[in-house]
């Protein structure tokens, strides 16, 4: 019988718990509005790249910071591009890309496939080839990420691209270009 008042309070408890839990939520959740979300974005630092493809649909290429590590077993990464974007229906029917990682020195780069400069006139800046899926490779980028993309998921105004790196090229010795408080930046050592 004991056990039967000590389930039952227990179970009381429970449900106090998480009524409050409840409460708690629902008191401290806030709307966060669009401003607010890019403000809070600003801080948080990312490498600057310039994603490229090349098949079918014609050649293209964008700025972007919005490209993170998936898995390594394959090697996956993803790229979010926005479906507004003029360049959105080249990568949908080309279905493969290069994430170039840009170099400290690439800033003006970064500009100008981030800006209105026509495609045709984007690919004049620096020296590119192709590895495996012949979307162009930045000769001197840190690092590229040569992918098809296998999956792709609508998310907001959005595409996730999921992409399987297929090829890389690496350099050794520059530092990367990166993006925080809505400045291009170079990170340094700590001492």
């Amino acid at each position: 019988m004991n056990s039967k008042i000590m389930s039952v309070q227990s179970t009381k408890d429970l449900v106090q718990h998480a009524q409050n839990f409840q409460m708690m939520t629902h008191e401290t959740h806030q709307e966060i509005d669009q401003a607010t979300f890019r403000q809070g974005m600003s801080n948080l630092g990312a490498a600057v790249n310039v994603i490229t493809t090349d098949g079918a649909a014609g050649q293209a290429g964008f700025t972007a910071s919005a490209v993170c590590s998936v898995t390594d077993s394959p090697p996956t990464l993803l790229v979010c591009l926005n479906r507004s974007a003029s360049v959105f229906e080249t990568f949908k029917c080309n279905q493969v890309l290069c994430v170039n990682t840009l170099a400290a020195h690439h800033a003006e780069l970064s500009n100008i496939f981030g800006g209105k400069t026509p495609m045709s006139e984007r690919f004049l800046r620096g020296k590119w080839s192709t590895l495996l899926t012949q979307a162009p490779v930045l000769e001197d980028a840190l690092i590229s990420f040569d992918c098809e993309v296998v999956q792709s998921m609508s998310v907001g105004s959005h595409d996730v691209l999921i992409c399987q790196v297929k090829a890389m090229k690496q350099n050794q010795g520059t530092n990367a270009l990166m993006y925080f408080n809505r400045a291009y930046c170079e990170p340094q050592p700590m001492n």
